[in-house]
C-alpha cells in the first residue's frame, strides 16, 4: 500500500499536547521508517482492527481497506484530523482513553488490536492491557510496540509524557499479570539507540531534531538489515500477545 502524504488534515489542528503533536508531524515526514514498522508488524494484522492512539494516522494509513477499522485517540483534535483524512466505508473514529473503554466498544471483539508507542504514556499499564485483552477475539492478536531500554530514558521521554521504557522481562511480566500470553517478541530499531541517547540523555533536547530524522529515514533500507544479526537489541520492543489459551 502506498504511503499517503499527511496533507492538511494532519496539520490543521491545535492538539492539547504540543510536543506530541509536533513529534507526530515530524514522524509523518519519515515515510520509510513508518513503512518499515508496518512491515515488521504486518504478519499479525488481520481484517477487524482497533488501533489505540492513532494520532494523525501515521500508521493508520496502512490499515485502510480492511474489513473493519476503528481508529481511536484521547485528543479531540486528532480525532477530527483522522475523520478528515480517512473518510472510508467500514472505518470509524472513536474516543478511547485506556484503561477506560467507552460503551460503544465494550461489546466489540477484534481480531487485531494495534497499540504503538502508547502503553508507556499510561500510569496503569496492566489495567490497560486487561482492557485490550477483553476486546480481543479468542484467537486475536494484540500488536504492541513500546520504547525499550530504561538506560536511555531522558528528556525526550519526559517531554513526551513517558512513564517508563520497558525491558523484555518486565513486558512479559505485565502480559502475564493481564492474562495475556506472549506469542512473539523482538527488538526493533537498533540504529535508533545512539540518537535517542545523545538527544535525550546528553543534549537534553525537548524534540526529535528534524534534520537528523530526515537523514535517518533515508538510511532505513540499511537499518532493515538488523533482522539478520545473530544478536540484537533495539530502541523499541515488539510484543505480539493474545488471550491465554
Amino acid at each position: 500500500m502506498a504511503h499517503q502524504h499527511p496533507g492538511p488534515a494532519a496539520t490543521a489542528f491545535a492538539a492539547v499536547d504540543e510536543v506530541g503533536a509536533a513529534t507526530l508531524e515530524r514522524m509523518a515526514g519519515a515515510p520509510a521508517y513508518n513503512r518499515w514498522m508496518y512491515d515488521r508488524l504486518a504478519p499479525w494484522i488481520g481484517n477487524q482492527i482497533l488501533e489505540i492512539g492513532s494520532g494523525i494516522g501515521n500508521m493508520s494509513q496502512f490499515f485502510i481497506g480492511r474489513e473493519r477499522v476503528v481508529l481511536t485517540d484521547t485528543d479531540a483534535a486528532y480525532r477530527e484530523a483522522l475523520k478528515r483524512r480517512f473518510d472510508r466505508p467500514g472505518l470509524t473514529v472513536s474516543e478511547l482513553a485506556l484503561p477506560d473503554v467507552p460503551p460503544s466498544l465494550t461489546d466489540e471483539r477484534f481480531d487485531t488490536i494495534i497499540c504503538l508507542n502508547v502503553l508507556e504514556h499510561i500510569r496503569d499499564d496492566v489495567a490497560s492491557l486487561v482492557a485490550m485483552r477483553d476486546m480481543l477475539q479468542e484467537a486475536g492478536h494484540l500488536v504492541l510496540l513500546v520504547p525499550a531500554l530504561p538506560a536511555i530514558y531522558g528528556s525526550l521521554d519526559r517531554m513526551l509524557g513517558h512513564y517508563r521504557r520497558y525491558t523484555p522481562k518486565v513486558l512479559r511480566q505485565r502480559y502475564q499479570e493481564a492474562g495475556l500470553e506472549v506469542r512473539h517478541m523482538e527488538w526493533f530499531n537498533l540504529a535508533g539507540i545512539p540518537g535517542w541517547w545523545l538527544t535525550g540523555r546528553v543534549l537534553r533536547r525537548r524534540m526529535i531534531p528534524s534534520g537528523p530524522l530526515a537523514l535517518y529515514d533515508k538510511l532505513v533500507p540499511l537499518f532493515r538489515l538488523e533482522r539478520h544479526l545473530p544478536f540484537r537489541v533495539g530502541q523499541s520492543l515488539i510484543a505480539i500477545g493474545g488471550r491465554k489459551r
